[in-house]
């Protein structure tokens, strides 16, 4: 990525931020919330403008000195290639259908495997179930709709959840909290 900007002088402090998140970056201070305003705003711009927004969000964050580096060798991702290309797919896949209905023999089969060997697999590359996964992706956009102020009844079933019981039970296994106390607390 960071090739792309380098060779335009006028992003070279971009170039200088990606090649700096190799090392992982936590941003403190104003700029944290800042940022985090900023972003929730994207969802309500045009594809232009949110493009425009997310420049403006890595300057912001290129020239701040409210950063650290949070480890001192830079990662190296250890999948090939091809299972990097796999995982963006099933990412991608998972991304676009989260609010309805994904079944294993989907995702094995935008994977080009089995379901027994997708269910292998998907374990060993990402350490958890592809349920546990897709419950996890879930709860999280289950949270940033609670902050938008959903409702937990809509944020449950518009983040692809079927039962309010089973929303409630996996959102505590994952957060600690119940939806509503977490609702509350953010509003």
């Amino acid at each position: 990525m960071s090739l792309i900007f380098r060779g335009t002088p006028e992003l070279s402090s971009l170039a200088q931020l990606f090649e700096q998140s190799k090392h992982g970056l936590a941003f403190h201070g104003k700029i944290k919330k800042y940022i985090g305003k900023k972003l929730f705003q994207l969802e309500n711009l045009k594809p232009f403008e949110q493009y425009i927004q997310i420049l403006e969000i890595l300057e912001i964050l290129a020239e701040t000195q409210n950063v650290k580096l949070l480890h001192q060798q830079r990662y190296r991702n250890k999948y090939s290639e091809r299972d990097q290309g796999r995982l963006r797919k099933i990412y991608a896949f998972v991304d676009k259908n989260y609010h309805q209905k994904i079944t294993l023999e989907q995702v094995a089969e935008i994977s080009n495997l089995s379901k027994e060997a997708f269910c292998r697999y998907f374990k060993k590359v990402s350490q958890y179930t592809f349920v546990e996964f897709l419950n996890r992706y879930r709860i999280s956009q289950s949270k940033r709709l609670l902050m938008l102020g959903q409702s937990v009844g809509d944020a449950c079933f518009n983040s692809g959840f079927e039962s309010l019981s089973y929303f409630n039970r996996t959102f505590k296994k994952i957060s600690q909290e119940n939806p509503s106390d977490f609702r509350n607390r953010y509003l």
